[in-house]
């Protein structure tokens, strides 16, 4: 039996060695800025923040298997250009030896920080941009050095009274005047609410509470990665992180987490969906308050998603990313003309009404390239798999992936990740028309890019199966 132990012991020590390796660190790393006024991202009109109402983060976590190391990084803005991310990216590997392809990083989509991707009437603080790209570097290397043995466990849960379609079908013979002197639109974006001439929503939503949970090898929380399908909640004024950082505080009190614990909620395919019940009568709320009651609410699902679970330390870390190449919808010379002239009209003074600021979109994008380079990336933490997409993507196509693609036990879909390449509907919901589909920076990708990225995702978790 004695001459058969040395070949029993080389077959068994690969697992021995992997088991336990797993090591994670986190961290969040401020990003408030430093002067004041500053500009506001969100709005159809420029606003000012003078001070900032709670701290901006970007929310780190860093996972290494003793082969590969991933960095997941949420980022407490509305949306960032895929130039900073790169040049963030770069330099955090420079700093850390991560490679910019194991790295994703996200925008939370909070309304009330501050601008870095032009849209409608913001244009980015070429400063803080500067700022913000150091101190996401800063945070992936903070983590990455925190880093030690830890285990992980994953799990979903639903918090299905928070999030609600935001596009109505409206009743026939009611007119839904688009920015272009249209009236084709077959839905409403954010309608009266209680209005009788609500039919129903236009799509779903996605109530899934999606966690990966990271505990230290002495079994304390380390870290928790949510996601969950909602726009944001916007009763905070400006600078604010909006209800993921109350998330963070709150989840961290649910679990009874120490000093150095990172709680982290990234924003999921909820690019139709927002927080208002429009079949419901507001109800008077103080500011914040609105915040506190979802972010209590998700955190207490991200709780239970996980109270039952069971920490591994083998697991496999992976990550692919896939560039497409999708067409751009660009205006038309007639288009370009009438905007033009709505443009000259308004010489002199401040853009107002859609119809002015989708003017400006119109002649912004006549400028645009025929086709852009769209980064779609997939990691792999064990049986939970990551998907980011640099869009502000349907709930729908979420749910799609989830359900019928990925092969993952739990799969989280996180938009607004690596980029931004405007709101991501399916080719029927640009059928119906409504805002999410109007031209502009914030929506611009050909009708047919939903159907291409989901194809490619699928291409993408097959790979990381093997």
């Amino acid at each position: 039996m004695h001459r058969f132990f040395p070949l029993l012991l080389l077959l068994l020590t690969p697992a021995l060695a992997r088991a336990g390796d797993l090591k994670a660190g986190a961290y969040a790393q401020d990003i408030t800025p430093t002067k004041f006024p500053i500009s506001v991202n969100g709005n159809f009109a420029d606003k000012k923040a003078t001070a900032a109402n709670d701290p901006l983060h970007a929310r780190c976590l860093v996972l290494h298997d003793g082969k590969t190391t991933l960095a997941l990084v949420v980022v407490d803005s509305c949306m960032i250009p895929r130039e900073l991310i790169d040049a963030a990216k770069a330099l955090a590997e420079k700093k850390t030896g991560i490679p910019a392809k194991n790295m994703m990083i996200s925008a939370t989509h909070t309304h009330t920080a501050p601008t870095v991707a032009g849209v409608f009437g913001s244009e980015p603080d070429a400063e803080y941009a500067k700022f913000l790209t150091q101190k996401i570097a800063d945070g992936i290397e903070t983590a990455h050095k925190r880093s030690g043995p830890a285990k992980l466990a994953w799990g979903v849960a639903e918090e299905p009274n928070q999030v609600f379609n935001r596009r109505w079908k409206m009743r026939a013979g009611v007119k839904n005047l688009d920015p272009f002197g249209g009236d084709t639109d077959k839905v409403r974006m954010n309608p009266p609410r209680m209005s009788a001439d609500l039919l129903e929503p236009a799509g779903p939503t996605d109530p899934r509470v999606t966690v990966l949970s990271v505990r230290t090898a002495d079994d304390k929380p380390l870290a928790l990665f949510a996601n969950y399908s909602l726009h944001y909640v916007g009763d905070l004024p400006p600078l604010s992180a909006d209800y993921f950082g109350v998330f963070a505080n709150s989840v961290a009190t649910k679990l009874k987490a120490g000093k150095g614990f990172v709680g982290i909620l990234s924003n999921g395919t909820s690019g139709d969906c927002n927080n208002i019940n429009f079949k419901a009568e507001a109800t008077k709320t103080m500011p914040g308050d609105r915040c506190r009651l979802v972010a209590d609410a998700v955190a207490t699902a991200a709780v239970k998603a996980i109270e039952n679970a069971e920490y591994e330390t083998d697991v496999v870390l992976r990550s692919v990313v896939s560039e497409l190449e999708l067409g751009v919808r660009k205006p038309t010379a007639d288009e370009v003309k009438r905007a033009e002239g709505i443009l000259e009209k308004a010489k002199g003074r401040d853009l107002k009404g859609y119809e002015e600021v989708y003017a400006r979109e119109t002649v912004l994008m006549a400028k645009y390239p025929d086709k852009v380079k769209v980064p779609i990336q997939v990691m792999r933490v064990g049986q939970f798999a990551v998907v980011a997409i640099p869009c502000e993507t349907f709930a729908e196509i979420g749910l799609r992936i989830k359900k019928d693609i990925s092969p993952f036990k739990t799969t989280c879909v996180v938009s607004l990740a690596n980029g931004y390449f405007g709101y991501l509907p399916t080719p029927e919901q640009h059928a119906l028309g409504g805002y999410e589909t109007w031209r502009a920076r914030s929506s611009f990708l050909e009708v047919n890019a939903s159907t291409k990225i989901e194809k490619a995702i699928g291409e993408m978790v097959k790979e990381l199966q093997k």
